[in-house]
């Protein structure tokens, strides 16, 4: 009997118990970034090596350089090159001691356009490494002088813009 009243007042306590409703209320969190255009840039020398000669006149001599871009997939942007340390009214020229050898920087093999200071040669990162061939070109037919034992040398600053 002792059972019975037991059970039944647990029973009987169940069911005269508050009923509970659980309750839910919802929210949201903004999320966002920002991701902006971030480029490197690494080149490599241009060396003509041996001037091919004509006479007292130099040969066409070609040498190229490398500059290479890796800039954020999507990021537009521009890479200039100015006209170097020798330059003569934006002429560029190589130099030993007081001796110029004159030369161009071309963005074609055929040597067709003139390497831009700005706004540059244009282009659009992937997130990759993209080569940009710098084509040099020491035209024939310009006077030399030997620079005797002096190499000729110029420095050209290259930028990119982004």
């Amino acid at each position: 009997m002792k059972r019975f009243l037991l059970v039944t007042a647990i029973i009987v306590a169940a069911l005269a118990a508050p009923v509970a409703w659980a309750a839910t209320t919802t929210g949201s969190i903004a999320v966002s970034a920002t991701v902006s255009t971030v480029c490197t840039l690494g080149t490599t020398p241009l060396n003509f090596g041996e001037v091919a000669l004509s006479g007292a006149t130099t040969g066409a001599t070609n040498g190229t350089a490398t500059i290479t871009v890796t800039c954020t997939g999507g990021g537009a942007y521009s890479v200039g090159l100015d006209s170097g340390l020798n330059n003569v009214a934006a002429q560029r020229n190589l130099k030993s001691g007081t001796n110029l050898l004159a030369y161009g920087l071309f963005t074609d093999l055929a040597h067709g356009t003139v390497w831009p200071v700005a706004p540059g040669v244009a282009g659009t990162g992937n997130a990759a490494a993209q080569s940009l061939t710098v084509y040099g070109l020491i035209a024939a037919g310009l006077p030399v002088v030997s620079g005797s034992g002096t190499p000729y040398t110029d420095t050209v600053t290259v930028t990119i813009t982004y």
